[in-house]
């Protein structure tokens, strides 16, 4: 794309730098113009060296007439006013997920998108990796039949090294253990493959570790077209990233090499009716990267977005009654 859309990057932790070293792959679709990062001196070395505007102010980013878009790396609680204050701007957004913490919320900044005519990105990198996308254009084809079941676990022990006032480990930010860090994914995918969720039991353990949301969380999902997904999360052991679709006329199990700040690739073991089961190595990629460059894409009018408002609504409806049911020990219905 010969006319690279203009961003402002909100937010500088550990992803907004991720997503920033991606970037600079990506020359011709996104050029970054602007850093917003409350804790300045953290990012001013490398901002300067990037000759990247950097401010503590989200504003200066708003009123910027040179960022078409901003790209939300921020505590989950601040998207929804975030969202709608770019909106207000006539700025597209990309938001890291999840895209809020409540339905209502989803649909709020979904439909104001919506009516002002904005893209809305989401990080759900995951459907980006070469065989998720393979796996779920099999799924649409209906080249796996009917999907009756999804498995699948997305764990790491990054968090352990936090410091317990962390945003990421409060529990007005991230409850139920990891599922806003990673589980949040695999329901997407889940959604994305079965539809709106009908119900849900999740039950949220704290048992080798003092994070504070509790570090080993298990959902249980009932889909309203018929189907289930289980999905665990542990924020308490080494890498582990699974994903795996049953259906009538095959199955895929999708496993990552390590984790997505760094692929290294995925294993894949499949078997289709009447087939083997076969084992394939399929080689790196940066799904980040990819997930930035198709919004960017769809901004200057190319393919349309993946991530439909539909899934993102559906995702947080299915994420409200996982906090529900992690508090209250019962299946919980999806709104």
């Amino acid at each position: 794309m010969a006319n690279p859309v203009n961003i402002a990057l909100v937010g500088m932790g550990w992803w907004g730098q991720k997503m920033l070293a991606v970037l600079q792959a990506a020359p011709e679709d996104i050029r970054v113009v602007r850093a917003v990062e409350p804790n300045i001196d953290t990012v001013r070395a490398l901002c300067d060296a990037k000759g990247i505007a950097l401010s503590t102010d989200y504003a200066d980013a708003l009123n910027d007439p040179a960022v078409e878009a901003v790209v939300l790396a921020t505590p989950h609680s601040m998207h929804t006013a975030q969202i709608a204050a770019a909106v207000a701007a006539g700025k597209h957004v990309f938001c890291e997920k999840p895209l809020a913490l409540t339905k209502a919320e989803a649909e709020r900044s979904v439909a104001l998108c919506r009516e002002a005519g904005l893209i809305l990105g989401m990080g759900h990198e995951r459907r980006f990796e070469p065989p998720v996308a393979d796996m779920l254009a099999m799924a649409d084809t209906g080249a796996l039949g009917r999907i009756h079941q999804i498995e699948a676990n997305f764990s790491h022990d990054k968090f352990l090294s936090l410091a317990r006032d962390n945003w990421r480990l409060k529990a007005d930010q991230a409850p139920a253990g990891g599922m806003t860090a990673t589980g949040i994914h695999l329901l997407d995918l889940s959604v994305r493959l079965l539809g709106a969720a009908d119900s849900v039991l999740c039950i949220c353990e704290q048992l080798s570790s003092d994070l504070p949301q509790g570090d080993t969380v298990a959902a249980f999902v009932k889909f309203k077209g018929g189907g289930t997904s289980y999905v665990s999360a542990s924020l308490a052991n080494p890498f582990m990233s699974r994903f795996t679709v049953y259906g009538s006329k095959g199955w895929i199990d999708i496993r990552d090499k390590a984790h997505v700040e760094a692929p290294d690739g995925w294993i894949v073991t499949s078997a289709m009716q009447g087939g083997p089961i076969i084992t394939r190595e399929i080689g790196k990629a940066e799904p980040v990267k990819d997930n930035l460059v198709a919004f960017a894409r769809a901004v200057r009018g190319g393919d349309a977005y993946p991530v439909t408002g539909e899934h993102l609504v559906n995702n947080i409806a299915l994420l409200e009654a996982v906090f529900r049911s992690a508090t209250s020990g019962r299946i919980e219905t999806v709104a």
